[in-house]
């Protein structure tokens, strides 16, 4: 069962990668030609804020099981991932659609680059 949760947490993390990456690069798009973020971007950056929580479930499930990631920062990594996103989400909704652009972008790019430590760490 532990393999199990140890593969799904691999390959989550590395779909999350890929996630942010494209959510980052059209964030940035949207920002450069100076135009508003769609619904398609809003609910895909949700759906990305709640598939890390998932993410993290499934962690904690290979944590619980007795799989300890060899660095503890690789805990930290997840949790802030979790936490970041919804606070950027939220904090983005004030304000110009540009200025929302730009934060989720790069709240994007960020967590992207979280992911990846998260990955190098455990």
């Amino acid at each position: 069962m532990s393999d199990a949760l140890v593969f799904v947490h691999q390959v989550g993390a590395r779909a999350l990668v890929a996630f942010a990456v494209v959510l980052g690069v059209w964030g940035a798009y949207l920002y450069f030609r100076r135009e508003a973020l769609t619904g398609g971007f809003r609910s895909s950056f949700l759906i990305m804020a709640g598939l890390t929580a998932v993410q993290g479930l499934a962690g904690l499930g290979v944590f619980i099981a007795g799989q300890r990631p060899p660095e503890l920062l690789h805990v930290v990594y997840g949790a802030f991932a979790v936490l970041f996103l919804p606070g950027v989400y939220l904090y983005a909704q004030n304000g110009t659609k540009r200025r929302e652009a730009v934060i989720l972008a790069g709240a994007s790019w960020i967590v992207a680059i979280a992911y990846l430590r998260g990955i190098a760490t455990g």
